[in-house]
């Protein structure tokens, strides 16, 4: 089987380059904006426009891929809201792009999406629950998954939630990142309490994406990590997991910053379509600093 990895070059993208380059039967070609943040070997690399629909139909047509998996997008909440035409550019002309070539190749369609289709009023959501985003950044995205059920394609939506994780690129952050630098270096922080998510490990996702692609099995699949927790409980867990001064962390509203792009305040997902269909197991929050703790030790070497 081979395999497309769009965004290849993002914290998604990083693990499913790990994953897939050591699995038997899979060639894998990975794509991504500027130089590749992989180590080489064991597949191909393009640095590709994807709304250069023509070089990317070109390239393609050269090593036909039998399933894409499409994890490139502009996913910086405010910074889509500040450049909505950027942000469409990016997340729906360029899917609609590889969705054309896809019908033209016959490919398998795998789209990353995200818990941000849903307004956040009535979370945890399950797949057949309605979408109605409220930012920018998760209309787009909801575009994109209309596009798809339009295509014709064999296709599969996987949904995340607050992905967090090790990068090969150390200026590449998130939440738990995030906390942990900035206590380390005495830094206080203000994080929100009053929004509720299922964060999820980079691993677990590029695995559920893996599960969903190898089956190429179809519809939407929430695949995310269990507990529901708000990003300032997720603080404190970090800074006891790493034996930091947690008194650093201060609780606040998310009225208190001023944000151009809303954010539902309860997401979170109930996965066990994930679970009963592909077989779908989440690392829990606690397992999953350990694994980040791991990396970041090894990293350091």
């Amino acid at each position: 089987m081979k395999i497309l990895v769009t965004g290849a070059n993002g914290l998604l993208g990083q693990k499913l380059v790990t994953l897939l380059r050591d699995e038997k039967d899979i060639e894998l070609i990975a794509t991504g904006r500027g130089i590749n943040r992989n180590p080489e070997g064991g597949y191909a690399y393009l640095s590709a426009d994807l709304q250069n629909l023509e070089g990317i139909r070109a390239f393609l047509e050269l090593s036909p891929p039998d399933v894409i998996i499409h994890c490139a997008a502009m996913t910086q909440v405010d910074e889509c809201e500040e450049n909505k035409k950027l942000c469409t550019q990016i997340n729906v002309d360029a899917t609609k792009n590889l969705i054309d070539v896809a019908k033209d190749l016959g490919a398998y369609f795998l789209y990353v999406s995200t818990d941000f289709v849903f307004d956040g009023k009535a979370g945890p959501y399950q797949e057949s629950d309605l979408a109605m985003p409220i930012s920018h950044y998760g209309k787009t995205k909801l575009a994109s998954e209309e596009l798809l059920h339009k295509s014709g394609l064999k296709y599969a939506i996987v949904r995340t939630v607050l992905v967090y994780g090790v990068a090969h690129d150390p200026s590449r952050s998130n939440l738990v990142l995030w906390v942990k630098n900035s206590l380390e270096e005495g830094k206080s922080i203000k994080v929100v309490n009053d929004q509720w998510r299922t964060p999820t490990l980079a691993e677990d996702l590029a695995n559920g994406c893996l599960l969903v692609a190898k089956g190429k099995h179809e519809g939407i699949f929430h695949i995310s990590g269990e507990g529901m927790m708000s990003p300032y409980n997720m603080a404190l867990k970090v800074a006891d997991h790493f034996d930091l001064d947690k008194s650093l962390i201060s609780s606040v509203d998310a009225n208190t910053f001023t944000q151009s792009g809303k954010r539902p305040p309860k997401t979170g997902f109930i996965i066990e379509k994930a679970k009963s269909q592909l077989g779908f197991q989440p690392t829990s929050f606690d397992d999953g600093l350990k694994i980040v703790a791991k990396q970041l030790a090894s990293r350091s070497k």
